[in-house]
């Protein structure tokens, strides 16, 4: 059972008391206007999303030489160097026209290195021991890699480059303003 606690009686303020001053307002955060650190977390972005976009290829693929590609990755590579060209560069004027570049190069090494991954997997699973490896793929066999991408590349290839682009050019003006 609690016991009933009367209301405090009177103006606490009525004999002249003033309240304590009220904290000082917290100093406004620095301005994000960085444009190397932002261009270096934009290459950052740029080699995971690469990274991701040629696991993913490579995990989609079939053992009889057949592969399902998903455009949205291309997508997702423009988003996440935008994203990260935008939070940490800041509303640097460059910054957006460095983003279109930068996911460009993402889906495109993206692309090559899936190819290479994929390459190097049905080659093993034809001549086990003997096929080559991605390294070998990407250095001494990259003509010949280069020429397999050209031959793959379709129209909405084309097209999911040119939207990876504009999201790198729109994602950094959004998330910077």
């Amino acid at each position: 059972m609690s016991q009933p606690v009367p209301p405090p009686s009177g103006n606490p303020f009525a004999d002249g008391g003033v309240p304590g001053p009220y904290p000082a307002a917290p100093p406004p955060a620095p301005a994000r206007n960085n444009l190397g650190l932002g261009l270096l977390a934009g290459v950052a972005a740029a080699v995971v999303g690469a990274l991701v976009l040629g696991g993913i290829m490579r995990a989609m693929a079939d053992e009889d030489g057949s592969y399902t590609q998903l455009g949205i990755l291309a997508l997702a590579v423009g988003a996440l160097v935008g994203f990260a060209l935008g939070k940490v560069g800041g509303s640097h004027p460059v910054l957006p026209f460095a983003g279109v570049p930068l996911a460009l190069l993402g889906v495109f090494a993206g692309q090559l290195f899936g190819y290479a991954l994929m390459i190097s997997w049905w080659a093993e699973l034809e001549t086990p021991y003997q096929a080559p490896t991605v390294t070998e793929v990407l250095t001494t066999h990259f003509s010949d890699l280069f020429q397999a991408w050209k031959e793959e590349l379709g129209a909405m290839d084309l097209l999911f480059f040119g939207i990876a682009g504009y999201e790198g050019f729109i994602i950094t003006k959004k998330v910077s303003a």
